[in-house]
Formats: C-alpha cells, sequence, structure tokens
C-alpha cells in the first residue's frame, strides 16, 4: 500500500492542478454539451438499460479472461506484468476504468462546483482518505502551506476562477513537483507503477484465496485420497469461470 499511496499523492498533485483549474474559466467539455442531453427515462428502462450494460461489460471481460492463461505467482514480476496487461485490456475491451482514471474522476466529479481553492484541496484529502491511502509524501502539508502563502500575498481568500492567484499557486505546486522530484510529462509511468503494484496485489488475493480453499477441501471426505499440496501456480482461472 505504501507504493500506491506514494504514487496517489503524486498523482493527486498532477491531476489535482491540472482540476483547480477547471472552475469557470476551464469547465470540461460536457459541461457545453447540455443540448445534447439524452431524453429522461421511466424507471423500469433505466433499470434494463443498466442491466444490460453491466451484463455486457461482464460477458466482455469473462471472454477475455478464458482466453489467457493466468499465472497465480505474485512473486514472479513477468506473471504480475502479464496479468496486468490481461486486466488493462479487460477494462479497455469492457469501457472499464484504471485505477488512475478513477482517481482522476473522483476528483473531478467532486470538486467541480467548489468554488474556492481551500476546500478543493480538503476534498482531495477525503478523497484520500476514503481510499484508504495514506500522504506518504506529505504532498497534502505542502499543499496547504503553498496555499496559505499566496493567500497571505493576495490578503484573501484564494478563489479557483481568479487567475492571476491561481497563477500564482500553481507556480508553488511545480516547485513542490520538483522538490519531490517527479514531472508533470512521467504520469503515464507513474499510472504504469500503479497498475503493476494493484496487478501483483490482486495476484496475492488470488493466491490467498486459492490456499484457503484447498485447505478447506481437504477436510471434506470425498476429497481425502485427493494429493496433499497443489502448487496454485499450475492453476489455470479458466477452469473455474
Amino acid at each position: 500500500m505504501a507504493l500506491s499511496s506514494r504514487l496517489f499523492s503524486k498523482s493527486k498533485l498532477i491531476y489535482g492542478s491540472q482540476m483547480l483549474l477547471q472552475k469557470d474559466y476551464a469547465f470540461p467539455v460536457r459541461h457545453y454539451a447540455k443540448a445534447s442531453d439524452p431524453p429522461a427515462l421511466k424507471g423500469d428502462q433505466m433499470l434494463k438499460n443498466i442491466f444490460v450494460e453491466v451484463k455486457k461489460k461482464f460477458e466482455t471481460a469473462i471472454g477475455i479472461l478464458k482466453n489467457e492463461k493466468i499465472t497465480i505467482d505474485p512473486e514472479d514480476p513477468a506473471a504480475v506484468a502479464h496479468y496486468a496487461k490481461v486486466m488493462k485490456t479487460v477494462r479497455e475491451k469492457a469501457s472499464l476504468l484504471s485505477e488512475s482514471q478513477d482517481i482522476r474522476a473522483t476528483i473531478e466529479m467532486e470538486t467541480q462546483d467548489i468554488p474556492d481553492a481551500r476546500t478543493y484541496l480538503l476534498t482531495l484529502k477525503e478523497i484520500r482518505i476514503k481510499r484508504g491511502l495514506t500522504d506518504d509524501l506529505g504532498a497534502e502539508a505542502q499543499m496547504i502551506d503553498a496555499l496559505d502563502k499566496v493567500e497571505k500575498e493576495l490578503k484573501k481568500p484564494l478563489l479557483r476562477n481568479d487567475k492571476k492567484g491561481m497563477d500564482l499557486l500553481l507556480a508553488e505546486f511545480d516547485k513542490i513537483n520538483k522538490k519531490l522530484g517527479f514531472r508533470r510529462e512521467d504520469l503515464p509511468k507513474y499510472e504504469d507503477e500503479l497498475e503493476i503494484k494493484l496487478a501483483k496485489a490482486q495476484l496475492e488475493e488470488l493466491k490467498k484465496d486459492a490456499l484457503e480453499a484447498m485447505e478447506t477441501q481437504k477436510k471434506r471426505e470425498e476429497f481425502k485420497d485427493e494429493p496433499e499440496s497443489v502448487d496454485v501456480k499450475t492453476l489455470d482461472i479458466r477452469n473455474f469461470l
């Protein structure tokens, strides 16, 4: 969790800096698409559409997983990388969000109507806490310190539609980025590292579940003649889908 927390801190600074600008003078495109909103649906039809969409995504995911051999070995970098690649394909084909995309979408959704920078930063902290992540880099404290400095210079609370003030704050954020040793253009690399970390964690969970299932099975009378133990790396999860 420590690595994913550090990557979240990096992502939060970058995503946060980008979306901090989206109040009033940099709205997301969909704010201008009101005329294209779909007609309102009745409750039953809405539920039916949701069910069909979820079913479609599920079938797409299962179809991909049935064609891929996944080795349950979280200690093997090659197995972890392959699993991460398969899950990326599942997300792309089934139109699912990656962890980094979900972070970005969550930040955008929960902050789009916030008028001031301080409430915005406090909301980022709430998002982190809800996800069970720690701020190992101390990014939050540094961002608040930067805001305090800017507001002291402005002699007023900083609003997100104050372009001059926001430019000052983002300049301070750039200093924090430099101090922490990462660059905005390296964001894809941080996202890939996060996906690898999550893939390893998921394989560890699969391994744990498989071992527990085998232990339970050994205690059942009908399986008493089965081999004492099976290496989970030899299991093919396609047989269980």
